[in-house]
């Protein structure tokens, strides 16, 4: 098969399963009277896909789903059963901490010892050395054993030495998560720019936020399966599907709406100060109204909002558990409720999401979710202006006093 020039990361038809045991005693059995004491999990099935220049790739699914076993078979720590994995250029990144490192050497030394790991020469190394020294920010721990450094540290020299690999691709997962905000901020920031510069990216996350804001396209894994391959956004509403547990209506088809449906949101209005529209101002009131219809009795329903920005990320969310509203439905019964809202929202198109399950969230007996609902733009402030996705309330005070 000819391969296009632009693809950095093939994938093909890669199966990877393992031998579980109950006890160390059955696998010393299993080798010794060749009887079989293990059980077979398949951790990967099938799983085919490719990465190209300049593209940005997440790998989403719930625990156990297999992105971290994928992870390594691409990164080369274990082997797949079969299929092929080819690389057409650096692949580098943080995945694991602390893999690459003796934890009895320096800081200053594992540079040197992790860098050849991932494929620098010694030449790039020196080069790139007081570039990552600086980048880690460690100060005087540089020359402190490994096995003195926080998690934190050790997510800092990981993630400067293997973005100062020059990769094709940047390989991330959860380790990323570790540290000081104002540190992760930092990584964030040289992420985009190694994008920016046409770099790809694979990154590995529960933060569905992270995933809409730095990736175009992401493949869903379920129970060691692509269980969907497409834009980010709407993956993320596949992976939502699949954690309220009901992995029978997932497909490769995108749906916006899902759920049991045994009660379900009959009519959506917004209303604002001139009746029913979908353009506002910052700062003015609107009203979400929501009409429910029950087929079925059900005590402790939970009615649920979400809005998000234009890119997909997640702005403000609120259910009527969280507002200790306890509501209780009979079969046959139809009832409205409403959401007052003020709008302190800054400039730009937003969707609203909403949901009806049980309990805390939606995976607890999802009933009816149905993704961008509703379309509403803002445009215009009401009182003072501001900047950013949101308006906060504050005070200004000086330290002048009056005589």
């Amino acid at each position: 098969m000819t391969v296009p020039h632009s693809v950095l990361l093939r994938v093909a038809t890669v199966n990877k399963s393992f031998q579980l045991y109950n006890t160390a005693a059955d696998r010393l059995k299993e080798r010794l009277f060749g009887l079989q004491r293990h059980t077979e999990h398949h951790a990967l099935k099938n799983i085919d896909f490719a990465l190209h220049a300049g593209e940005s790739l997440a790998i989403i699914g719930q625990n156990g789903a297999g992105k971290s076993t994928l992870l390594k078979l691409i990164t080369g720590v274990m082997l797949p059963d079969s299929g092929l994995i080819e690389h057409y250029g650096r692949i580098t990144g943080l995945l694991e901490l602390g893999t690459g490192f003796d934890p009895t050497m320096t800081g200053r030394d594992n540079i040197t010892i992790n860098g050849q790991l991932i494929g620098m020469s010694l030449a790039e190394i020196e080069q790139q050395r007081e570039e990552i020294i600086s980048f880690a920010e460690l100060g005087q721990y540089i020359d402190a054993p490994v096995k003195t450094y926080s998690s934190g540290m050790i997510m800092r020299l990981g993630f400067s030495i293997a973005i100062h690999a020059n990769p094709a691709c940047f390989v991330v997962d959860e380790a990323l998560a570790v540290g000081d905000a104002r540190f992760q901020q930092k990584c964030m920031a040289r992420i985009r720019h190694f994008r920016e510069q046409g770099g790809s990216l694979l990154f590995v996350s529960h933060d569905i936020a992270a995933v809409k804001q730095l990736c175009d396209r992401a493949l869903v894994l379920s129970k060691g399966q692509v269980a969907f391959d497409g834009n980010a956004v709407d993956a993320a509403s596949v992976y939502q599907q699949l954690i309220a547990k009901l992995d029978d209506r997932v497909s490769s088809v995108y749906d916006k709406i899902f759920g049991h449906q045994q009660l379900r949101f009959s009519r959506m209005t917004l209303l604002g100060s001139h009746g029913e529209q979908s353009v506002f101002m910052s700062g003015e009131k609107m009203t979400l109204q929501l009409e429910v219809d029950a087929a079925i009795d059900l005590d402790d329903l939970t009615i649920g909002v979400m809005i998000r920005d234009r890119f997909g990320n997640d702005v403000f969310g609120i259910n009527s558990h969280l507002l200790g509203q306890s509501i209780n439905f009979k079969a046959g019964e139809r009832r409205s409720f409403a959401y007052q809202i003020d709008a302190e929202l800054g400039h730009g198109k937003y969707t609203i999401s909403v949901s009806l399950h049980t309990g805390l969230t939606h995976i607890d007996n999802c009933q009816h979710w149905l993704e961008d609902a509703i379309s509403f733009r803002m445009e215009g402030v009401i009182g003072t202006a501001f900047v950013g996705v949101t308006r906060l309330p504050i005070r200004f005070i000086s330290d002048h006093k009056e005589q």
